[in-house]
């Protein structure tokens, strides 16, 4: 009974809170963090052109590590749970991966992005492959136009 006197305001009070997607300020503050603070190498360039058999290499590391979580597209078809995870895998077309500058994705790619579940590649790629799967990130396939991951049952058009 004395743990109840001790603790139950308190249990009441988180039984009563609940969870909701941030707002427009807390996506405003956590975006200027990861693009300003946390994701580093914003000046560093790309050193590869982006011609077509180096886009189309790049498609390939890509299909080889990212599609499972990310879809053939990088916008993440036919990933049944992308969506539901918390945070939601992104759209790697979408405007805020997008403001990225190369070498931050590189960064990203390489290092992860924690909390965010995206894991880091610096033990499995190799700098150019990093820097293909960048170009490729630039140049991504309209939604769908690839089909689904064949590990979701899937398969190419």
């Amino acid at each position: 009974m004395r743990l109840f006197a001790a603790w139950g305001p308190l249990l009441l009070c988180l039984a009563a809170c609940s969870a909701s997607p941030p707002g427009r300020l807390e996506t405003a503050v956590a975006t200027a963090v990861k693009h300003h603070l946390t994701v580093r190498d914003a000046e560093r360039p790309n050193p590869l052109a982006a011609t077509s058999a180096s886009i189309r290499r790049g498609q390939e590391d890509f299909s080889h590590y990212c599609v499972v979580c990310h879809g053939l597209d990088g916008h993440a078809t036919g990933v049944p749970f992308a969506a539901a995870l918390d945070p939601p895998v992104p759209d790697l077309g979408s405007a805020a991966v997008q403001a990225y500058s190369d070498g931050q994705l590189h960064w990203i790619l390489k290092n992860g992005l924690a909390p965010s579940g995206m894991p880091a590649g610096r033990d499995l790629l190799n700098d150019g492959e990093l820097w293909r799967i960048v170009l490729f990130l630039r140049h991504l396939p309209p939604a769908g136009s690839l089909g689904e991951p064949a590990v979701y049952g899937g398969s190419p058009p």
